[in-house]
């Protein structure tokens, strides 16, 4: 399954994937507009201080054994066949249990009309097309690719930094 992987040396901090994301779960679908709704778009992209002046960003892992969808109590936290865990926010209840169990803490807190219920990545599953926080990042830090390529990639570039070094 691909999964949005991050080259954190090429991270700025712009927080263009965190817009890019707020837009792409806007109703409008546009900047403007997203910016003028009256309830705020939410953001599943967070971008971290990484302590060296620069940025490192953080959304849902999807991860295989999900901790999150083993303990909501109310089933709205799932994993469909692709193996994106998605939430149906028609059945959380606000427990904040996947607060809890997630061990990257990238889950958040959604209020709209005074109901509390959480948001978390969703890869962009209901467009069918590359996650927005991926196509908006400026210095391609973000890829959505299979694990295995990323890893292959990163191994091919080191040994043609350090040849180049020798």
């Amino acid at each position: 399954m691909k999964k949005i992987l991050v080259d954190d040396s090429r991270c700025l901090a712009c927080h263009t994937c965190e817009i890019a994301c707020s837009v792409a779960h806007s109703a409008s679908q546009t900047l403007y507009g997203a910016i003028s709704e009256q309830t705020s778009p939410v953001c599943g992209m967070h971008v971290e201080a990484s302590g060296r002046s620069r940025g490192f960003p953080l959304s849902c892992r999807h991860c295989q054994d999900a901790q999150c969808v083993r303990v909501c109590v109310t089933k709205a936290l799932y994993m469909n066949k692709e193996g994106v865990v998605l939430c149906d926010n028609n059945r959380c209840i606000g427990c904040y249990m996947c607060f809890i169990a997630c061990p990257f803490g990238v889950m958040e807190e959604k209020t709209i009309a005074s109901e509390s219920n959480i948001n978390k990545c969703d890869l962009c599953a209901v467009s069918g097309v590359e996650p927005a926080c991926v196509s908006a990042c400026p210095t391609q830090a973000l890829v959505f690719e299979e694990p295995d390529v990323f890893s292959k990639n990163k191994r091919v570039k080191y040994l043609v930094e350090l040849a180049s070094t020798s």
